[in-house]
């Protein structure tokens, strides 16, 4: 089978620049063979319409020099920890267009990134565009161009990630909006055993509220309104997770001979945490999970948001740290989006004028955010780049 691949492979690489080998080198090739020459896997990740017509436009044109950066390189072989992000950092002046040097096949693959530690990626230029393509380098009479280079041979053969998931994947479970405040009626912990105030991994929690008889619950601290900076509006109901508990019995309420009620809480193992749990702790049936692996890409219409707050209680954010943003799903964000984020300019005394006259200083663009979960009015996003603190009421907008 690898035989036959490496045929397929070399026939469409001999052409340096074809146009062809823009929409098929890359992610074709990616998406079909593993690092070993195998079929691999095909996750089911998102492709956006805007994508889809960027690829169309990639068939027929490419990328124009001038959006490389002036350092990229001829060509670059994967290595484990890379992120597409880092790689179309490498090659673009902006990032966030990397669909437009990598191309889709659009009819072969459903994902676009299928990238393996250990592959060679390739800078082709022809006629004042550029695309990149997976493979060896092939000069212009055909011959390859042979050198040495390592094996990968690390345990995670996995495809790279589009940013580094490590510093988001705790994120994707531990950050909860909800629309109303539906936590406040849920099941909750009345105690410990032996009157235990704070529990650890392993102790035993008694609940009350009706639990259906499900194995697994979460367990999340009482929610705590997110206000939008500008109107003052409460736009959800941001949770904490705590963990995970174990359902072990139910709970029941019965009538004592006096006629008075007796209730009897649920019991629940606590299985992993986050954090301590408590008394006043909510539980609830797992939330949907997000395997945070989203193509990274620009929005296709204008967007304007703020700032709402910096996850866990933080007054201001800087690079790899979490902030919400008062868009969601119903402002038209989607999970892969990467947006600017724009430092308000300060007011400052006009010195020279005689009235002393306050003047608003021009906003500044600041740095980059990944979204990565989307709620239905509030987002959270990663911070990429940021070169001054990021904090509440910063704007974000399309970069």
């Amino acid at each position: 089978m690898f035989l036959r691949h490496a045929t397929v492979f070399r026939r469409r690489f001999a052409a340096p620049g074809s146009l062809a080998a823009a929409l098929s080198g890359l992610v074709l090739l990616a998406g079909a063979l593993g690092p070993d020459g195998v079929q691999a896997a095909e996750p089911n990740y998102p492709v956006t319409d805007a994508q889809r017509g960027t690829a169309r436009q990639v068939a027929q044109a490419g990328v124009p020099l001038s959006e490389l950066s002036p350092t990229a390189p001829d060509s670059y072989t994967v290595k484990r920890g890379d992120t597409l992000w880092d790689i179309s950092s490498l090659f673009l002046r902006t990032p966030w267009r990397w669909p437009e040097l990598w191309g889709m096949n659009l009819d072969a693959i459903r994902n676009p990134h299928l990238i393996y530690p250990g592959q060679m990626l390739v800078l082709v230029k022809n006629g004042g565009r550029a695309q990149l393509q997976v493979g060896r380098v092939i000069d212009a009479s055909g011959t390859e161009k042979l050198s040495p280079r390592a094996r990968e041979t690390a345990m995670d053969r996995g495809p790279i990630g589009a940013i580094n998931l490590t510093l988001i994947q705790p994120f994707l479970t531990d950050a909860v909006v909800l629309d109303s405040n539906e936590l406040e009626t849920a099941p909750r912990i009345v105690a410990g055993r032996e009157g235990r105030v704070l529990l650890g991994r392993g102790d035993v929690a008694y609940v009350r509220g009706e639990m259906a008889p499900r194995r697994d619950w979460q367990v999340f601290r009482r929610a705590q309104p997110l206000t939008d900076p500008e109107t003052g509006e409460v736009l959800g109901f941001e949770a904490a997770f705590v963990g995970t508990a174990e359902y072990l019995q139910p709970g029941e309420q019965r009538t004592l001979d006096d006629g008075k009620p007796e209730i009897i809480p649920a019991t629940v193992s606590l299985k992993t945490l986050r954090q301590e749990a408590g008394v006043g702790d909510r539980l609830t049936a797992p939330q949907p999970r997000d395997d945070g692996r989203h193509v990274p890409h620009a929005p296709s219409s204008p967007l304007d948001a703020m700032v709402v707050s910096v996850y866990g209680e933080g007054l201001q954010a800087g690079q790899n740290q979490i902030i919400a943003i008062n868009r969601g799903r119903s402002g038209g964000v989607e999970p892969g989006h990467v947006l600017a984020i724009w430092r308000a300019g300060s007011v400052v005394r006009d010195r020279e004028d005689p009235e002393r006259t306050s003047v608003r200083l021009p906003a500044e663009r600041n740095g980059h955010l990944y979204v990565f979960r989307v709620f239905q009015r509030v987002s959270y996003g990663l911070i990429l780049a940021s070169e001054t603190p990021v904090r509440r009421g910063d704007h974000i907008t399309q970069p």
